[in-house]
């Protein structure tokens, strides 16, 4: 099997003959288990794989909320299954030997102010989609002030009450059962950093999510997204191989409809005032259970983006009525009071 994983991986839109062949062997393996077992059809060739994925896109969401229902349910039975490192969520707790450090470091290249031990001290930092806590409790060890929110309310229950052996964590890190879109009123421009890792391949409303993540990240905030990109090798190792063949992850997690290409991100961040300031590969190696970054962004990949600054303010200001000055500081961002 690991010989097969690393000719998926290493192989692209040219594939030579032995990795057509090793690839139709395991799809039509694959391919009869499941029409035993429930009848269904799996594609079972390269040029018929192809056709699928790029004749699909993405469904188009009518909805004013970024939450899908059926997310919900998938992540509901779950919810008392955040915390198990050798359970379904293994991979994202290994992937926190990666993204942490990737979150960390670039933010402090940003700034020279820092606190030895507590280097994300002062950061306000918004982890969208939380679940139960993974990456909100590394974040606060690191001093950071984080708010996890998550829409399915027993998760948030679990992240609560894992953070509360902690008296450290339980200071710096607040939940909330809520959607993205449910907190912006209350909360314009107020984080420093939003991270949404493992979440935009779930939503509902993919635009409608990085607008509500522009308008609750301060002016020359951070915007950190890990994801799944959209492409054939992503079907065949996401779908297929970890989901169907190794059960790395429980059948039915993702749709590969709603995959996202680092394309297609960078264009809607863009287009809602964010500059992208980097995209790297990540590799997930199923067998040593570990993480690394790759060159190639045709599986997963991390995205750094930063929110366009206040604009200068002209020396039309000065004339102003009071009133409107007045709007103008009341919406500015503040200071963040503490610590992830």
């Amino acid at each position: 099997m690991l010989s097969i994983w690393l000719s998926f991986i290493y192989a692209d839109d040219h594939a030579d003959l032995s990795f057509q062949t090793g690839l139709r062997d395991i799809l039509q393996d694959s391919n009869r288990k499941r029409q035993l077992k429930s009848g269904s059809t799996l594609p079972v060739s390269l040029t018929e794989m192809k056709s699928n994925i790029f004749t699909v896109k993405r469904p188009f969401s009518t909805s004013h909320s970024s939450v899908d229902s059926k997310e919900i349910k998938k992540f509901q039975l779950l919810a008392h299954k955040w915390w198990d490192e050798e359970g379904e969520y293994a991979a994202l707790h290994s992937m926190n030997d990666i993204r942490v450090p990737f979150i960390r470091d670039t933010l402090l290249s940003m700034s020279s102010n820092y606190h030895l031990g507590n280097p994300l001290s002062g950061i306000k930092i918004l982890d969208v989609g939380c679940g139960g806590g993974l990456l909100s409790e590394p974040l606060g060890r690191l001093g950071a002030s984080v708010t996890g929110i998550d829409p399915v309310e027993d998760s948030i229950r679990t992240a609560d009450q894992h953070k509360s052996f902690d008296p450290v964590l339980a200071k710096r890190i607040q939940y909330k059962s809520s959607s993205l879109e449910e907190i912006v009123e209350e909360s314009m421009e107020t984080f420093d950093v939003i991270v949404a890792s493992e979440v935009v391949e779930h939503v509902a409303d993919l635009e409608m999510f990085i607008k509500c993540c522009s308008q609750v990240l301060k002016p020359e905030g951070s915007l950190f997204i890990t994801t799944i990109n959209k492409t054939q090798l992503s079907y065949v190792l996401g779908i297929v191989v970890a989901e169907k063949i190794m059960g790395i992850v429980p059948e039915g997690t993702h749709e590969w409809e709603k995959f996202v290409p680092p394309e297609e991100l960078e264009r809607l961040l863009e287009s809602n005032g964010f500059s992208v300031r980097s995209v790297k590969g990540m590799l997930y190696n199923p067998l040593s259970g570990s993480w690394s970054w790759v060159q190639s962004t045709s599986l997963n990949y991390a995205l750094h983006a930063v929110k366009a600054g206040a604009p200068a303010q002209s020396h039309a200001t000065d004339t102003l009525p009071e009133t409107d000055s007045q709007q103008r500081s009341a919406t500015a961002g503040t200071v963040p009071d503490s610590a992830v």
